[in-house]
Formats: C-alpha cells, structure tokens, sequence
C-alpha cells in the first residue's frame, strides 16, 4: 500500500485540463480486451520474483551426474589458464585432466529434461558453467586462434538452449536469475533469505557480492513491474483519477530507480575492483572477446559466426530492458529527440541492447515485446498529457542519474583496471606479469563483458535515456 500524494493547485489544474484535452482520445486509450498476463511469459509477481524462477532446483536427475560432478570438480581444483605459468605443473596437469575427462564424456540425451522448464533451466546453466569453465581454464598458449568445445558440452548445450530459445552460451540468466537458492527454506522468499552464487568461478567472496549487487536490482524491480501491470490494466488513461494514478505511479517509480541505483554504488563496498577485475571478470568473456581472445567452435555445432557467444552482461538483465520500454528509451537513435546525438552517441554499438535480448530465455523476450507493443506508449500519454509530463521527465531523469552513476561504476571496475599494472593479492606475480604484458600489447579501449566498447556504449545509453525527456 503507497500514500497518496496530494496535488498541488497547479499540478490539480493540469490534471483536469489534461482531461478535457483527452477527451476525444479515449476510445483509443481504454484498456484492451483480454491480454496475456505477466505469468504467461514466466514473470512472477505472485510470488515476488520477477524473472526470477520461485525457486530453482538443486541438481538434475541421476542421468546427468556426470554434468553435476564435472561442475563439482571444477570449482575444487581448476584456476585461470591465465594465471598458470609453465612451472605450475600442478595446476595444469589438474586442468589438462579435467578437460580430458570432459572430452571423455558421451553426449547424454536432454529428452528427459524437455517437458520441464525448471530441468531445462538448471542443464543449460551447469552446462554453460562447463563451458566457460573449460575455456578459460585453458592455458593460452594452448588457444592460439580458435579452442574446440567438445561434443560432450557443445551438442546438449545447443539443444537446450533452442528448447529455452536463449543464447547457447553463459548468461545473465545463469548467473543471476537462477544462481541462488533459499537459506530457510520454511521462510518467504525475500532477498534476505536468499544465498546468490551458488556456483561461482572464483571462490571469491567478492564474486559473491557482485552476483548478490546484480540479484538485489532484479529483486527490487520486482516492485517496477507490478507498477507496469497496474498501469497497463487501468480501464483507460484519459480521466481523471487514471491521470491522478498514473502521476503516483511515476513517483513510485522514481522512488524505485532511487533504491536501485544505490544498490549499484553500494558495490563498491562490497566488491574489490582488482579482485573483480583481474580473478573474477575473465571468466565471464564469450568467443572473441577482445583482440587476443580465441573463437570458440563448438564440436559438430553450426558455425560459430552464427552463434550468439559474447557472455553475461547487466545489459541482459530483462527488467531494465522493461523499463526502457515503458519509458520509451530510443537507443538506436532513431526517433528525432532533442538534443541531437554526439558524434560519439552515433559512434557507439547502437544495436547492443536490442542484441542482448538475444542472451534471455525467449519467455522473458517474448514479455518485452508485448510491452512494446502496447496500444497506449507512455510517452506518447505524456507528450499529449500535460498532467503527466513533468512526472514521467522526473523518472527519466532518475534513470538517466542512475546511468551517470553506472559509467562511474564501470570506469572504477574496468576502464581504470585495464590501465593498472598493479599485481592483485593472491596471484602469481610472474603469471600475473604475463597477463599485464599481454594486455598492453592489445590495442582498443576497454569493453564490457557483452563485448562492446564500454564507456562509449554507457555514456551513449545515458544520453539516450535524457533524450527521452519531453519539452514543457
């Protein structure tokens, strides 16, 4: 239950000439027939998870312990083939074993697990996990242009994926949607009774806190999307106690982008950018990942060129896609708004968020499309709405703040760290010196986990995000 806010005089008078100016719109604007509900793209608001299932499942059937106890084995001995110099005999013969154990695996039939969302979720995360794992716990003078996935992996990861309709590779999904499980399983399932990370690449506590900063954001949009279902279920938007809702609406949703961005800042307490940067973040690179990166081909699979392989990144977090959607964020820069694009905006991957959707379980896509597809945009209410317009530039301008402060972010946890030499605590100076040599001989600017330049892309998505404020 949300306080009503009262009106001030001017704010009451626009409202009822918004009203008599919306008068002749109102068939237009009248709420729809029957229209598929949140739950029918696997959105939960009953439950108070969001895209977040109610609870994933611990493990899959006995037929696929081989996958559950590589995982297992993984996350005991394998460190960064990075991080692994030609003295470190240990270290490589550990991962050498686990890969040869990996490519000793049959290819294990998925029919099992078809009829089964939760199943399927769980598989294509172990497996992905796998995957990334098996990579990048490769030493790299063993990755010289290209690394070979083996069938084992490759084959019931492509047919997961294409029963889940997401990309065949880690996502956001995996490593933060379905990456937790309950402390207390008697008690409600609230953020503070859930424990994120429960497989990690690292082992780090700060890899922890990074998945929990991501998961605490998913969890407070929650409250956004019951605020986008309450308004796309007014009966109409043109009289005026739905204009009067519609502003308290919009001031509940600034509140909420408020609570989300400190969330972000908040990271810093909890995450160290060297230990980020340097133990944690390689894991998470797709195919081709950087100008040394090899591409990965995936043993009996299509070609890799028409994969989607770049990893997880926030940029597919699908509640922030669903606000920009209700927002009517343009970050293709294709409507004429004011001021004009930067020559750097125009410079930046304009495709980038569109093409992140492409890493999300086609439910979740299947839901952004039915919100862009509403037959009453926002925008266009407020821009017609003078009642509404000074409310909804308030929450564009609370998403573009919480953009300002995402660049600063990224420039603390990688931009700033691509250009150290300092050596992090707890690895090997020598290996350590090697990655800093290599990484200088690379040229470009930093990019994010997606695999786009980063600060280009953010600063372009946050003055995107400003352009969408309406003149008044």
């Amino acid at each position: 239950m949300y306080p009503i806010d009262l009106l001030s005089p001017s704010h009451l008078f626009s409202n009822v000439l918004s009203v008599l100016n919306s008068v002749q719109l109102l068939n237009r604007r009248e709420a729809p027939g029957a229209q598929p509900t949140p739950a029918d793209f696997e959105v939960n608001l009953q439950t108070n998870t969001g895209f977040l299932p109610e609870k994933p499942i611990p493990r899959l059937p006995e037929a696929y312990s081989a996958w559950e106890n590589a995982l297992k084995r993984a996350q005991e001995v394998l460190v960064l083939g990075e991080n692994i110099t030609e003295e470190d005999t240990d270290s490589r013969a550990d991962g050498e074993l686990w890969r040869s154990d990996i490519r000793g695996l049959p290819v294990i039939s998925i029919n099992e697990l078809k009829t089964d969302k939760q199943l399927l979720r769980r598989a294509h995360k172990v497996l992905a996990f796998l995957v990334h794992f098996y990579v990048h716990s490769t030493p790299p003078d063993q990755t010289a242009g290209s690394v070979l996935i083996p069938r084992s992996l490759a084959t019931p990861l492509l047919e997961v994926s294409n029963v889940l309709r997401m990309a065949p590779v880690l996502t956001f999904a995996d490593t933060v949607l379905w990456n937790w499980d309950l402390i207390n399983p008697e008690l409600p399932v609230t953020i503070e009774n859930m424990h994120f990370g429960v497989e990690l690449f690292s082992g780090t506590e700060d890899e922890r806190n990074f998945w929990f900063s991501n998961a605490k954001v998913e969890m407070l949009g929650v409250e956004m999307l019951h605020l986008l279902n309450e308004y796309h279920s007014l009966p109409n938007v043109s009289d005026f106690a739905s204009v009067s809702k519609i502003n308290r609406l919009l001031t509940r949703l600034v509140a909420i982008v408020g609570r989300i961005e400190e969330t972000l800042i908040a990271t810093r307490d909890l995450v160290d950018p060297s230990t980020f940067y340097w133990q944690v973040r390689p894991w998470f690179n797709g195919s081709g990942n950087g100008t040394s990166s090899p591409t990965w081909v995936y043993e009996d699979g299509p070609d890799a060129s028409t994969l989607d392989l770049s990893g997880p990144s926030a940029g597919q977090s699908s509640v922030m896609h669903a606000l920009d959607i209700f927002l009517d964020i343009d970050f293709r820069l294709q409507q004429r708004r004011y001021p004009a694009p930067s020559e750097s905006n125009k410079r930046s991957d304009l495709g980038f968020m569109e093409r992140m959707r492409l890493y999300m379980p086609g439910a979740h896509r299947d839901y952004l499309s039915h919100l862009a597809n509403t037959s009453r945009p926002l925008r266009e209410l407020a821009k017609s709405t003078p009642g509404v317009k000074e409310s909804y530039n308030a929450a564009v301008s609370a998403v573009r703040k919480f953009r300002d402060s995402h660049v600063r972010i990224a420039c603390l946890y990688v931009v700033s760290m691509a250009r150290s030499t300092a050596i992090p605590v707890g690895c090997p100076v020598f290996a350590m010196m090697q990655r800093i040599e290599r990484q200088q001989k690379q040229t470009g600017p930093s990019t994010g986990t997606g695999g786009t330049e980063l600060s280009l892309l953010l600063k372009s998505n946050r003055d995107a995000t400003a352009r969408a404020a309406i003149k008044i």
